[in-house]
């Protein structure tokens, strides 16, 4: 009996994760779209403008990075959810659809942290970043809370990756808030922050992903 609801498990989860994986790669690949090729031809367009020219899109380079790997390891602890998740109901797709809205919306305020990184904007700039990771990490809460709920988890679904999972997420909503308010005292402070919750977030997938 166990094989079989197992089997059937897979099945109704499926869309959701298929649909979802293709959301999360397009929220990616847009990311590298803010990166535009610098316009030398009217000072020579010579080896050194061109080097000078890229150099001074670093904070497109900075904003990718850190958006890229943010998503990246969001994918990651969606997957490693999903496995411990056999059946699917409205308030799973409903929080889902939000964690996704939030996901696909992380290209945009990467190209206004780009765009105004060197400018008097730039505190508004960084906390307009910051405080959309503050949004995504108050849905994927939700998102854990509605998947981890008993009618819904597989057979052999780990309840010490549950706990831990659930425990773990629930600093996120104020560690970007952190991040949100320091964005008003240095940009470069809240950059760190975000920076610092990503490196958090792959550790601790690392260590809670279930084997």
């Amino acid at each position: 009996m166990e094989p079989t609801r197992k089997a059937h498990g897979e099945k109704e989860t499926g869309r959701l994760e298929a649909f979802s994986d293709g959301v999360f790669a397009i929220a990616i690949t847009l990311l590298v779209l803010d990166l535009k090729a610098p316009d030398v031809s009217v000072t020579g367009g010579s080896a050194t403008e061109l080097a000078k020219a890229l150099l001074r899109q670093w904070p497109s380079y900075v904003g990718l990075v850190t958006s890229f790997f943010t998503v990246l390891i969001m994918w990651v602890h969606h997957h490693a959810i999903l496995r411990n998740v056999c059946k699917t109901d409205a308030w799973l797709h409903f929080a889902n659809g939000c964690l996704l809205f939030g996901v696909t919306f992380v290209p945009y305020p990467t190209s206004i942290l780009a765009s105004y990184f060197e400018t008097p904007a730039a505190k508004m700039a960084a906390a307009f970043y910051a405080g959309t990771f503050v949004f995504i990490a108050i849905c994927f809460y939700l998102f854990i809370r509605a998947a981890f709920r008993e009618p819904l988890l597989s057979p052999d679904a780990s309840q010490a990756f549950i706990n831990k999972t659930c425990h773990d997420y629930m600093f996120g909503p104020p560690a970007y808030s952190l991040a949100t308010l320091a964005a008003f005292l240095d940009v470069r402070l809240s950059l760190a922050i975000c920076t610092i919750l990503w490196i958090f977030w792959a550790t601790t997938i690392t260590k809670n992903t279930k084997a």
